[in-house]
């Protein structure tokens, strides 16, 4: 059996080439990684800011040197790093002690006492996870979510002028167009993608308690509020001065909100897409090689959208549990938010498999204009909305016999079917203005849209 069959979680197993680009930023190497690149940029940036008495400078050589440490991370480090949690029993430190060994060395063995210098492990472990947040949402989901945004856009400019049945309650109502219905959805994505891309990414260093007090009594001549503020931005971070020892997580209750609705709303899209193919108005016929059925040779399921919205229901869970618990911390600390964050890369795993689905599925659909036009020539009772708004109108102009036009329009439309012979015979027999008739004869379920096509092209 292939090792992807043994493994646990389905993310690792059968879905894994779909979100293998989230592994460089949110798995556990990923996390020791980062965990690395601060340890050396804060042994960096005190050598450079003169912050502790007697500590000379890096040498240029010596920086690329301790920095090339975090570039030439890989599966050796991961297992050396391993070896030494296992005796330390304690992730953080590991990190640590390899990087200490790395530099007793070298040159900058002098050095040595600088690393983890007056840092407790959230002060570590808070700016990784910001980095490891900070780059798979910049540079894998938001890029595969624009993507994806971008072929609804497209998809809704194509179908701007597609007259399709509207279904309020599921039930015929006034005809709309695919493309303005597909507009909507993806006018709500894109105001969700917004405030995804205006996410503030925090971090902050100030000891065990939030006091700098290891600081201030190692070395109190010290500006340490300046130090850090300078190295959490110098990460490109958002630098949080007061907090616990932990920072507090809101911008990522904030992000991982934003990113549950995103996926709610997309989730809609799916269940819509679903409910048209269903009906006919897409027909599944582009790169459909698959087997829909074991049994039924004819079908074409619609299965991209529904591995979607599954993967979309258990990516809006757990970021819904993380937000909601990684905003508390008993007293000082509690170390529950630790195990909850090892899930931030299952969370955005599910999304992003998901939008690779619905990019597929959507891929894979085109319009069936004839199952439209059956449709809405099915439906001419739609009409009756069209009609009393012009009788209603009418009488407010002073035509006489546009008396109660709701309860007339209702007797002759409400659980019944009326055809186009039907619908036009009532309204020649209405006594409407001669514009206004023609009007109203002229008009069809098919060109009662308004102004869909043009609202869909605004997207």
């Amino acid at each position: 059996m292939a090792e992807a069959g043994y493994a646990l979680g389905a993310l690792d197993g059968r879905y894994r080439a779909a979100v293998s680009p989230l592994v460089e930023h949110l798995s556990e190497a990923a996390l020791n990684r980062e965990r690395l690149r601060v340890e050396v940029e804060w042994l960096v940036h005190l050598t450079a800011t003169g912050a502790v008495p007697g500590a000379r400078r890096l040498t240029d050589a010596e920086v690329a040197s301790v920095r090339a440490l975090v570039d030439g991370f890989g599966p050796a480090v991961v297992e050396e790093m391993a070896t030494i949690e296992r005796e330390t029993v304690h992730d953080v430190k590991a990190v640590e002690v390899w990087l200490r060994r790395q530099l007793a060395a070298g040159s900058a063995a002098d050095l040595v006492e600088l690393v983890h210098f007056c840092l407790t492990s959230e002060d570590v472990n808070n700016l990784s996870y910001a980095l490891m947040v900070r780059g798979a949402v910049q540079q894998v989901w938001l890029p595969a979510a624009r993507s994806l945004h971008a072929q609804l856009v497209q998809m809704a400019h194509d179908a701007a002028g597609a007259a399709a049945l509207a279904r309020t309650h599921g039930q015929p109502a006034t005809p709309t167009t695919l493309g303005k219905e597909l507009a909507v959805t993806a006018a709500r994505l894109d105001r969700q993608l917004r405030r995804v891309e205006r996410a503030d990414f925090l971090g902050k260093l100030n000891g065990a308690t939030g006091t700098y007090a290891a600081h201030v009594v190692a070395v109190p001549t010290t500006d340490w509020q300046e130090v850090s503020r300078t190295f959490v931005e110098g990460l490109g971070l958002q630098w949080n001065p007061l907090t616990t020892q932990i920072e507090s997580h809101d911008w990522q209750a904030e992000l991982y909100s934003d990113v549950a609705r995103f996926n709610r709303v997309l989730h809609d899209l799916c269940t819509d897409v679903w409910s048209y193919i269903s009906l006919g108005y897409f027909a599944q016929v582009r790169g459909q090689g698959t087997v829909g059925s074991s049994t039924m040779p004819h079908k074409v399921n619609p299965i991209r959208f529904e591995n979607a919205e599954a993967n979309l229901e258990v990516s809006s869970a757990l970021l819904d549990v993380l937000a909601s618990t990684l905003v508390t911390s008993r007293l000082q600390r509690d170390l529950t938010d630790s195990s909850m964050q090892r899930n931030i890369g299952t969370a955005f795993g599910h999304s992003l498999l998901a939008l690779d689905n619905v990019r597929k599925g959507l891929a894979g659909l085109d319009v069936d204009h004839a199952a439209l036009a059956r449709d809405l020539d099915a439906n001419w009772e739609v009409l009756g909305e069209a009609v009393q708004s012009v009788m209603r109108a009418a009488s407010v102009a002073g035509v006489p016999g546009m008396d109660d036009p709701y309860s007339r329009l209702k007797e002759l439309t409400r659980g019944r079917r009326v055809d186009a012979e039907g619908m036009r015979a009532f309204v020649s027999g209405l006594g409407l203005p001669d514009d206004a008739r023609d009007r109203l004869l002229a008009l069809t379920p098919g060109t009662y849209t308004g102004i869909a096509e043009q609202l869909a092209r605004t997207v």
